[in-house]
């Protein structure tokens, strides 16, 4: 992911107009958005020492320059977080394998979930783990292991576009969210792989791959278009694994007793006699 931390920033410049930070607008401009030397003057620092940091030469920045350069960009709390950590890479040593399993107990906390789907993501959004349900709503156990993975499945999948109605706001959610792992593990070899096929094989991935856009998925709602059940709409929670801190577990909460709650009993049923 060489220049990651240059292309970040002048992605983000890009979508900064003068007039939004008091600049006057002289004539038509080569590139959208503001210049180097604009940002550099609006956040206190020398031409020269901007442009070495969007070159990736200023390992030592500290955070007073990280924090102007972040409110002259009007940067969200995610992506004042991935510009620390783009402006700071870990150094290889630093680097943990992550585990490419989930621990028995973690599983048995799946299975016990009998009436939330709910499943575990790894690295690179990897699909580590499941329960039924989660299998029954989105296939994971029929996708060959080394394509069990969501940006994989959202793009290069043709059924998922049929399975999401909302397809393109999971696309940009998907790739965002892949984005803040690339920030955080640079020279990731099986990471640069995924990118590199995902960019060849999908027009969409290469162009909101090329935006730049970081986004953590905490929480929110996605609508499933299941073959069985019908239409879903399920809110979700992430959380932790404590054990494992690149482990996600992923949790759809439907309130009870609405129509999806009641959809999701009976995909359950039905999951449960294929089984």
């Amino acid at each position: 992911m060489d220049g990651e931390l240059g292309d970040f920033l002048r992605s983000r410049r890009a979508r900064i107009r003068p007039e939004q930070v008091g600049l006057a607008s002289h004539g038509r401009r080569r590139v959208p958005g503001l210049r180097r030397e604009e940002v550099a003057q609006l956040a206190g620092v020398s031409v020269d020492y901007y442009i070495r940091l969007e070159q990736g030469r200023g390992p030592h920045v500290s955070d007073a320059v990280l924090d102007a350069v972040a409110r002259v960009l009007r940067l969200d709390e995610t992506e004042c977080a991935y510009l620390r950590t783009v402006a700071r890479p870990r150094r290889a040593r630093d680097h943990r394998p992550a585990a490419a399993r989930v621990r028995p107990g973690v599983q048995l906390m799946l299975d016990g979930m009998d009436r939330t789907p709910a499943f575990v993501l790894g690295r690179r959004l990897e699909v580590l783990a499941w329960n039924v349900l989660a299998d029954a709503v989105t296939g994971f156990s029929r996708m060959p292991r080394a394509r069990r993975n969501l940006p994989h499945h959202v793009f290069l999948d043709p059924a998922a576009r049929d399975l999401y109605p909302d397809w393109a706001a999971v696309a940009v959610q998907t790739v965002a969210h892949l984005r803040l792992d690339a920030g955080h593990h640079p020279d990731d070899p099986e990471l640069c792989a995924r990118v590199g096929e995902l960019s060849v094989k999908s027009e969409e991935f290469r162009r909101l791959w090329a935006d730049h856009q970081v986004q953590a998925c905490v929480n929110g709602v996605k609508r499933v278009s299941h073959p069985v059940a019908g239409l879903l709409t399920l809110p979700y929670e992430t959380f932790a694994v404590r054990s494992e801190p690149e482990q996600t577990m992923v949790v759809y909460t439907p309130e009870a007793g609405s129509e999806t709650a009641e959809r999701l009993a009976l995909l359950g049923s039905w999951a449960s006699t294929r089984a």
